[in-house]
């Protein structure tokens, strides 16, 4: 298999391996995982089983409340979708007790919502849940996935050995364009690669639209925070590579949910935008606060996410429990987000000289500076020689644009 699949990698004369032109801009939309997992019993709990209901639901309020007007657009179905078994063409099948009209009528579904549809497949033998794996069908389920109408793909990889995984994701990312269909392909390839040894980002570009670097997110601070630790640490391997077309996925916003704190809820849906991270809600949308639903719905925030410089931003210093990141954005404004690391006490002064901002041409000779986060509000004009003030509750983060005056 392993040599079949070098034989056709570099037997098609002329051919970019990701040819799609999608993702010129981050990825927005929802996902079933974090908040869904692998629940099949749907005689229990039918409202929240993975099932044919829970994502024409889903559809639903996507459009009803704004969701679609605000970027979020596509509607993606994670593991436990397929039946047991392929059927005797060879071909993956929906569960036919859950998807009762199987996924096309499941994709018309969602396209009569003007959204978009996307799947789950794994590069392995087998789903990281057990259900059947690609590996050895990579040209069947392509096609099966646009005969259906996917818009996008999102491929795991479990039960695959490292002999074979690298190839699996460029030959699915080539047998997806030859379905002459656009598909997004969203690849875990370099999470699986990492304990092993440093994944090659310009040939990971070069297939995928974006891919997953750290483990999978939960409803937890701990969680984001690893993610937050874990892209500053590795912030020179993957920050270049990011750009229109290819971007780095620090997984699912878990915002809506149980786990965070209001402050932590901020300081997700900053420090992504700030990321130019792909924005893949996993919660319940018939059941969010009129508060969560707002800060994923910020009109500021999302365009700071949207920028289309395409720069993804990264961590500028760390002092006295504050982290400093920045992105640069369209001309010549900046994107700064402030966090207090700490988990104990009330909120802190923080302060920072604005000359060290936006590598040092921000606020040259003078700058308007206005926060997004927690509340929008301006802070007002500041010359090259100033310094910013703060405040920023525990595990909290402030959110700031900042505007030279010459594009005021």
């Amino acid at each position: 298999m392993l040599r079949f699949l070098v034989l056709v990698l570099c037997g098609v004369p002329g051919v970019r391996a990701l040819d799609n032109g999608l993702a010129m801009t981050p990825t927005m939309g929802w996902l079933h995982w974090e908040r869904f997992v692998c629940n099949l019993d749907c005689q229990e709990e039918p409202d929240s089983c993975i099932s044919e209901q829970l994502f024409m639901q889903m559809a639903d309020l996507m459009v009803s409340d704004g969701w679609k007007d605000s970027g979020y657009t596509y509607l993606c179905i994670d593991d436990c979708w397929m039946a047991p078994e392929r059927d005797s063409k060879g071909r993956l099948q929906a569960d036919p007790q859950r998807f009762p009209g199987g996924i096309r009528r499941l994709a018309n579904y969602v396209h009569s919502k003007g959204l978009k549809l996307g799947i789950y497949a794994d590069v392995g033998n087998k789903t990281c849940e057990g259900f059947p794996g690609s590996f050895g069908y990579y040209d069947i389920d392509a096609q099966t996935f646009a005969d259906w109408e996917v818009d996008l793909l999102k491929f795991d990889g479990c039960f695959c050995d490292m002999e074979h995984l690298v190839y699996g994701y460029k030959y699915m990312s080539l047998a997806l364009n030859r379905t002459g269909r656009s598909i997004v392909y969203s690849c875990e390839w370099p999470f699986y690669l990492w304990p092993y040894y440093k994944p090659n980002y310009t040939e990971i570009r070069q297939y995928c639209n974006h891919w997953r670097n750290f483990a999978d997110i939960s409803d937890s601070w701990q969680s984001v925070k690893s993610t937050l630790d874990w892209t500053s640490s590795n912030q020179d391997k993957i920050v270049d590579f990011a750009g229109p077309g290819g971007w780095n996925d620090p997984d699912m916003l878990v915002i809506g949910n149980f786990g965070l704190s209001w402050d932590q809820q901020v300081t997700q849906m900053a420090l992504w935008a700030i990321m130019a991270a792909p924005l893949f809600m996993s919660n319940d949308l018939r059941h969010i606060s009129p508060q969560a639903k707002a800060l994923l719905q910020d009109k500021d925030v999302i365009a700071i996410k949207k920028d289309v410089l395409g720069k993804q931003g990264y961590r500028l210093r760390k002092e006295d429990n504050v982290e400093v990141w920045e992105r640069p954005l369209s001309n010549l404004a900046w994107a700064v987000a402030m966090i207090n690391v700490l988990e104990i006490g009330g909120p802190r002064s923080y302060s920072i000289p604005v000359a060290s901002l936006g590598r040092g041409v921000a606020c040259n000779p003078a700058c308007l500076i206005t926060q997004l986060l927690p509340v929008k509000r301006k802070v007002g004009v500041y010359q090259w020689t100033s310094s910013l003030k703060m405040r920023i509750n525990p595990t909290g983060t402030v959110l700031l644009r900042i505007e030279e005056t010459s594009y005021l």
